[in-house]
């Protein structure tokens, strides 16, 4: 641990100690101590903070160290910087004692706790609330009457369009708009699939990955389709054990929860098992587009269009609290979902649809997912290099992406640590929750950590409380 004191005219006159300490090295330590000071009030709204040259040399760093600290909590509104007055705390940077709004209350399973490491969610304080309200007003201002009365099962059309030269361009898929039908997110695109108790356009048994969301097998479990567990290895789902299922549910680009990608001649092998058998894949593409290491690997839907279902929301790249969704179909089931839709069907929210449309052609949703790029490899990186540091024995799985981390731990530990979690406030969910239950899979403890849950300012401490748990 490193401890600097600054003493800086510039600021009050008055000493500031700033602890640098914790993982992610020198401008990762120096923007914490930043942002406690600022939370606790010991640097008050309007103070002035000291050049980057004094500041570097009370605390023995490189002044870019200082400068990119600087930069990176103006950019989250921490600090101003305006030419001719300085670097200062922003004014809306209440200090935490002052602070009178009742703070909103957390989901059920997450109550009590100070740290969200759930997976699943994105920065929800990333949001891009500018660009959405420009987004929206512009397709308010620009849509016909008919907007607001009865719409189309599939749809609006602006939307489909829109994401039709998307999906093509960043994740190579082959469609038209009148083979996309918009819903309101993944689980609402199974119930439309197959049915509410059977009867839709999908029926079982279905293979499933050995690993993934409960509620998930159990929706279709409702709906009365059995699913069959695939084993995983290193190379993705053996689709070589599929059989006389009538279809199967992979998440290829990177499986969740463990992280590997579905390898290429595995692609191939589940394209030519859908062909022989009149099958389908359902495609839960649901973070492809944050793949950190190398391009994000084009959807299973470009092999064979009319044999493979693609589904994607924004969940993931926006907000779950965007009830948007899509399906990409082969021609043949268009017209059965869109009559398990019907004519008085919840459909999503006809100007967030238009609001979408807006922000794809606008290309404000491709610079977001840029950013939120980069911030999630950054947040990333960091929890690997804090990992080999201070918790060697447990490791990462899975290739470079998405949203969250399989963390890998000794055999026999994963109860206990969960269980510290609690004790410490650390919301997250063990491996074993997300085991199929009929898998005969070998069994490995581990962690799935949401690093892309907490807001940039609490990142830090969620990830220190982290480490203090792990095994």
């Amino acid at each position: 641990m490193e401890e600097s004191w600054v003493n800086s005219a510039e600021r009050v006159g008055a000493d500031l100690h700033l602890e640098l300490s914790g993982p992610g090295g020198r401008r990762a330590a120096l923007i914490r101590a930043l942002r406690e000071a600022v939370r606790g009030g010991r640097l008050a709204p309007g103070t002035r903070l000291p050049p980057y040259r004094s500041l570097a040399a009370d605390l023995g760093v490189a002044r870019n160290t200082v400068a990119d600290a600087y930069a990176e909590l103006v950019a989250e509104g921490w600090l101003t910087a305006r030419q001719g007055s300085g670097t200062r705390v922003a004014d809306r940077a209440e200090p935490l004692r002052h602070a009178v709004r009742r703070p909103v209350e957390a989901p059920p399973h997450a109550r009590g706790a100070r740290h969200d490491l759930r997976q699943g969610t994105p920065d929800a304080s990333a949001f891009p609330r500018a660009a959405w309200l420009a987004s929206y007003r512009r397709a308010l201002q620009q849509a016909p009457d008919e907007v607001f009365g009865p719409g189309d099962p599939a749809g609006r059309r602006e939307l489909r369009e829109a994401l039709t030269e998307y999906l093509a361009r960043a994740r190579g898929v082959r469609t038209e708009p009148d083979r996309i039908v918009i819903c309101s997110g993944f689980a609402h695109a199974l119930r439309l699939l197959f049915g509410q108790g059977g009867g839709g356009a999908l029926c079982g048994p279905l293979a499933v990955e050995a690993y993934g969301l409960r509620f998930h097998r159990e929706l279709l479990a409702a709906a009365g389709a059995r699913t069959v567990p695939l084993p995983l290895d290193e190379e993705g789902a053996r689709v070589d054990l599929l059989g006389r299922e009538r279809g199967v549910l992979l998440t290829p680009a990177h499986q969740f929860p463990t992280g590997g990608p579905l390898h290429a001649s595995r692609r191939a092998a589940v394209i030519d098992w859908a062909r022989a058998r009149g099958s389908v894949v359902l495609e839960d593409d649901y973070d492809g587009e944050f793949r950190y290491d190398r391009k994000p690997v084009g959807a299973l839907q470009g092999l064979d269009p009319e044999h493979v279902i693609h589904l994607g929301s924004v969940s993931k790249s926006l907000s779950p609290a965007l009830r948007l969704g899509w399906m990409v179909l082969p021609e043949r089931y268009v017209g059965d979902v869109l009559a398990a839709k019907g004519d008085r069907e919840a459909w999503a929210s006809v100007p967030d649809q238009l609001g979408l449309a807006d922000l794809i052609v606008s290309g404000a949703y491709d610079r977001h997912v840029r950013r939120m790029r980069q911030r999630y490899r950054g947040r990333r990186d960091l929890l690997v290099a804090a990992l080999a540091e201070h918790a060697p024995r447990v490791g990462v799985t899975g290739v470079a992406a998405g949203l969250h981390a399989v963390l890998r731990l000794p055999s026999g530990t994963e109860r206990a640590t969960v269980e510290a979690a609690v004790r410490r406030g650390i919301a997250l969910d063990g491996l074993a929750g997300f085991r199929h239950p009929e898998t005969d899979m070998t069994a490995h403890d581990g962690l799935v950590v949401g690093y892309a849950t907490p807001s940039e300012s609490a990142y830090g401490a969620a990830l220190d409380a982290l480490l203090g748990v792990l095994p």
